[in-house]
């Protein structure tokens, strides 16, 4: 029972908190008390900010305006209605999960600095109310006068004493970020952030993991925000200012972006900077800042993440076991209306003046192999696109299973089990191949925040996503490195992978762009023999493909794109003797071997 309770439990974050613990209680005094009680508030201002910047991948500038609106909300509450923390402490928390809701709506859509510069101007907006607001704030001077922390009843007034409740709410929350990110769940967040139109094409939801990653870290800095209101009995307009959150972004680059631990130690470290350098005087500032550029040019990785590396090096660790293969049940439903379970009808797509597909009728039927083809820049690959819906088409429909997709996001599209490869793939390097397999199960097994929070032990929906992954490697022959990076993977082998990934959602529908390329022709026959196996129990597979040695055994049916419009369709027989065809792409006979 305690070895279950305990499966997985982050050593190093134990570690780290026993550590500072014995240091602060063996050579601590009442001022290192205060300071190292201020890094505690610091330290969950920057485990919330790793949800969104480090998780997420989002540039948010609102998290000082969080932490600030967090401190006003639990100090003004204390101050002029007398109530006290364990009442204030969760209206600073629900205030800005609240803003963050409303607020992530219209901000969420926007891209890189647009979202960026949006959030920045959430913080200044709060920042002029709490300086023009006198008669509530204080305005530029701000309000003194915030009681002790109060709980149940019991005061807590010690130096000593405050610094062990603000870090035992530190632990609390740092357990709490590290249970979400620690499973199948987490996963999600990992691919979403390395490439979201792989997320997507495996049903990934990744407008929905920014907007959680968005409220928990509001969440975090409300309550931190409260923390520092109750610790330094004033609040004022400094906890709005652009300087905390310029401190928050550098805590969270030099410890991780996505490392608790790393943003404690680095969140202490800061801190304390400015006390270390109080004896260069005018110089402080100045070597502050060296000293943290420093830290960001010696470990860009963070600083966990330099220590990973450097443990890598000097003691290398044996890849982590790989679990036995399991076949789950695969769903392969029949089609409701009609006998295609694919309907292109009308399609066409521009980009600016390009007109990319021009009026492209096509239909696939259940279990079958259908070929495209075409010369580079015919269109091939944004078919695929409009198909699996990473572009919506000016006009045309797309019906896929009964259904009109044509206007679907593609995470819906991909959980109706469509599935696809890319031109140039898509995997993140720096998970193993089995992991980039498993994520694609997230969907599937149900993974969600509500079912990470409430895990305990080992996570057993990522452990059968694993297990099933295993399976579908071997399935496209590549088992044998599932316990390897993807970045360290040749090229053919990646090809192999994301298949498996593509597999994994279980589809009815398999798109593939380029199979075949990197392969030498034993790899190549190999693959065709697989993909022939696969279609036996109903799954649909169109190829785009140029290797005509590879796809024209392949194929049952085919088509030709050129300039964006089909050309031919027909069985392979008819595609190579077709005369537009052997103009527009394949040449004359003669010239086939060039």
């Amino acid at each position: 029972m305690i070895r279950w309770l305990t499966a997985g439990v982050n050593a190093p974050l134990l570690v780290v908190c026993v550590a500072f613990g014995g240091y602060t209680v063996a050579f601590g005094n009442p001022y290192s008390f205060y300071v190292m009680a201020i890094a505690g508030c610091y330290a969950l201002l920057v485990v919330g900010f790793q949800f969104i910047f480090g998780h997420a991948g989002a540039v948010s500038l609102a998290q000082a305006a969080f932490f600030g609106i967090g401190a006003y909300v639990s100090g003004l509450l204390g101050i002029k209605l007398g109530w006290t923390f364990d009442v204030t402490f969760p209206l600073a928390i629900l205030l800005p999960t609240a803003l963050s809701v409303v607020v992530a709506i219209p901000v969420l859509k926007l891209e890189e600095h647009y979202f960026a510069l949006a959030t920045m101007g959430l913080g200044l907006v709060a920042l002029l109310v709490a300086t023009q607001w006198v008669a509530l704030t204080g305005g530029m001077n701000g309000l003194a006068g915030v009681p002790n922390f109060i709980v149940f009843g019991f005061e807590i007034k010690s130096r000593f004493d405050k610094l062990v409740f603000i870090w035992s709410l530190v632990g609390a929350g740092s357990l709490i970020a590290w249970q979400i990110m620690r499973g199948l769940y987490g996963l999600q967040y990992r691919i979403a952030r390395e490439n979201s139109t792989a997320a997507m094409s495996v049903g990934v939801n990744v407008s929905i993991l920014r907007f959680v990653a968005f409220v928990l870290s509001a969440a975090y800095a409300g309550g931190a925000g409260a923390l520092i209101a109750h610790q330094i009995k004033i609040v004022s307009p400094q906890n709005l200012e652009f300087a905390v959150m310029i401190t928050c972004l550098t805590m969270t680059v030099i410890g991780g972006r996505t490392h608790v631990v790393g943003g404690i130690i680095a969140a202490v470290v800061l801190v304390h900077l400015p006390e270390w350098f109080r004896v260069l005087q005018d110089y402080r500032l100045l070597a502050y800042g060296a000293a943290a550029l420093l830290m960001v040019v010696i470990a860009p990785e963070g600083i966990v993440g330099a220590l990973q590396a450097l443990r890598a090096r000097v003691l290398p660790e044996a890849p982590p076991p790989v679990p036995k293969p399991r076949v789950h049940t695969v769903r392969r439903s029949t089609v409701d209306s009609g006998d295609f379970l694919l309907e292109i009808q009308g399609l066409s797509k521009s980009f600016g003046g390009l007109q990319a597909i021009r009026d492209v009728d096509i239909a696939l039927t259940p279990g079958e192999i259908f070929g495209l083809i075409g010369p580079n820049g015919s269109g091939k690959t944004t078919l695929l696109n409009l198909i699996s819906g990473i572009y919506l088409p000016d006009r045309g429909r797309v019906v896929y299973a009964g259904q009109d997709v044509t206007r679907a996001p593609a995470y819906r599209i991909a959980r109706l089990g469509l599935g696809r490869t890319f031109q140039n793939i898509n995997l993140v390097g720096d998970m193993t191949a089995l992991d980039n397999v498993a994520v694609a199960r997230a969907n599937l097994t149900g993974a969600s925040l509500t079912r990470a929070l409430t895990t305990l032990g080992r996570d057993g929906a990522l452990h059968a996503a694993r297990e099933h992954a295993v399976h579908l490697l071997a399935a496209v022959g590549a088992d044998d490195v599932a316990g390897q990076r993807c970045d360290r993977l040749a090229y053919g082998v990646k090809r192999r992978v994301e298949i498996a990934r593509a597999l994994a959602i279980e589809p009815r529908l398999l798109l593939l762009d380029e199979p075949a390329a990197g392969l030498n022709e034993a790899e190549q026959i190999e693959l065709s023999g697989r993909l022939k196996a696969l279609t036996k129990d109903g799954l649909t597979i169109l190829v785009i493909e140029h290797n005509m040695r590879f796809l024209l055994p392949l194929a049952e049916r085919m088509s030709c794109l050129d300039d964006g419009a089909l050309i031919a369709s027909g069985t392979p027989d008819e595609i190579v003797s077709n005369p537009a065809v052997i103009e527009a792409y394949l040449g004359a006979p003669e010239d086939e071997d060039a």
